[in-house]
């Protein structure tokens, strides 16, 4: 319960904070789901799961450090078993139908709080707790803590979290079939903010907003 309730409120934290500058991508099944109804170019796309990763790895030496372990420490914890790979396909599959369709229900400021609430919620109806990010599968390699993983069981995590993706894309283009119009897509996880060459910073409108773009539903 402490575990789920600290990462569902430092999620919503995150999300509100860095939201307005990168969309909240920090996870990299959300930014190829975003690429894949257009949201993003592929050079951004890999720009952004790139961040992810050597994000994702230095905040797991950072939580070594303050809880006074080695800074860097392989996992030897493996977790391999059918019912794991099930849960992370599930849990994946879920997290992307909650952030789109939030999103394409133009309730995107909801954004931050659904996200919260399904990840804290899946570390109990999932076996594993719900990683759903290869991101944070990767890092939790990176200590030798109940919360790691042995780089051994990382490959089948992180294959059963892009069929998960894979599965809840399919889903997304039927469920709402505008959501493949870019205009939609860009706004995951909250609308982009933009910065003015000079004065002070404004929020802008999301390409989903501005009228040129806009398309019927």
């Amino acid at each position: 319960m402490e575990n789920a309730a600290a990462t569902a409120a430092a999620l919503v934290a995150i999300i509100l904070a860095v939201g307005p500058v990168s969309g909240a991508h920090l996870n990299p099944v959300v930014t190829l789901a975003d690429r894949a109804f257009g949201g993003l170019s592929t050079n951004d796309a890999a720009a952004y799961i790139g961040a992810q990763v050597v994000g994702g790895g230095a905040g797991a030496v950072v939580a070594n450090v303050i809880f006074s372990l080695p800074a860097v420490e392989l996992s030897t914890h493996t977790r391999s078993s059918g019912g794991l790979w099930a849960s992370e396909v599930v849990a994946t599959f879920g997290l992307l139908l909650v952030v789109f369709g939030v999103v394409r229900s133009r309730r995107a400021a909801l954004a931050p709080f659904a996200v919260g609430a399904y990840i804290g919620g899946a570390y109990f109806f999932t076996s594993s707790t719900s990683f759903a990010n290869p991101a944070v599968t990767l890092a939790r390699t990176l200590s030798n803590s109940f919360a790691g993983i042995a780089p051994g069981s990382v490959p089948a995590f992180v294959v059963a979290q892009l069929v998960g993706a894979a599965l809840a894309v399919a889903t997304i283009r039927v469920l709402y079939p505008s959501m493949t119009d870019c205009a939609a897509a860009v706004a995951v996880a909250v609308p982009h903010a933009e910065l003015p060459a000079s004065g002070p910073r404004e929020p802008a409108l999301s390409r989903a907003q501005r009228p040129e773009t806009t398309r019927s539903p």
